[in-house]
């Protein structure tokens, strides 16, 4: 396997903008339905129609839920949760309830993931918690992990790329040293060239969310021909 082909396993071709049209729904899924990535993320109401024009591939089609700042009701996330996995979503990527955490309520973030995760789980689909280090503290974002491998979440997430930075490696790296070997990590805003998505692979990222797959993806050919 050469390391675009690693690279576009790994993505989940992100399609959030709070802007973003039908047209520019199916312009985006047309634009990377060639490569062999793993999913393309659209806000709920886009999930019927992402699920339609991908319904002939095998590239899945995951969503966002309590995007982008998490503070929804437990309830209404897990109501989202299941109307997005009616519509055809196999994938959610729901955002911690950051205040919370941050006030030190743990058990609310503990049981706000855990609502998600069962009905996910009851529905085979996987949950990607969204802990937005960029609004955290090293303690907090050991917290937010420690709650979210508690909750039965299937990966952790960095960011939603919409509050402040996006991925660092050194939140992977710490991601990493505090959650077990079968919590998965993904990587998700500012990754926009190969390099980049190379390195947070390297780290120990399963996925990569980023809505720049194409310009990953056709950077020169003699990085895709190397190995790493």
């Amino acid at each position: 396997m050469n390391i675009k082909e690693m690279v576009s396993r790994a993505i989940d071709h992100a399609i959030l903008k709070p802007d973003a049209t039908d047209k520019d729904i199916e312009r985006e899924i047309k634009s990377v339905i060639k490569y062999n990535i793993a999913t393309v993320c659209v806000k709920p109401c886009h999930v019927s129609l992402a699920c339609g024009i991908l319904k002939d591939s095998n590239i899945l089609v995951s969503t966002v839920i309590g995007f982008p700042h998490g503070a929804n009701t437990t309830e209404c996330k897990a109501f989202e949760a299941v109307n997005a996995l009616e519509n055809g979503a196999k994938e959610l990527d729901m955002v911690i309830n950051i205040g919370k955490l941050i006030s030190g309520d743990y058990n609310y973030v503990r049981n706000d993931i855990t609502k998600v995760v069962n009905c996910a789980h009851e529905r085979n689909a996987i949950v990607k918690v969204i802990i937005e280090t960029a609004m955290l503290d090293e303690n907090q974002k050991t917290k937010a992990c420690i709650i979210s491998e508690e909750a039965g979440a299937d990966f952790v997430k960095t960011s939603t790329g919409f509050n402040g930075r996006g991925a660092s490696l050194e939140d992977i790296i710490l991601m990493k040293k505090v959650l077990n070997s079968n919590i998965k990590l993904k990587a998700s805003g500012g990754i926009k060239t190969l390099e980049q998505a190379v390195e947070f692979i390297n780290a120990g990222c399963l996925r990569l969310g980023t809505s720049s797959t194409v310009a990953i993806l056709t950077e020169g050919i003699d990085k895709s021909e190397g190995s790493y």
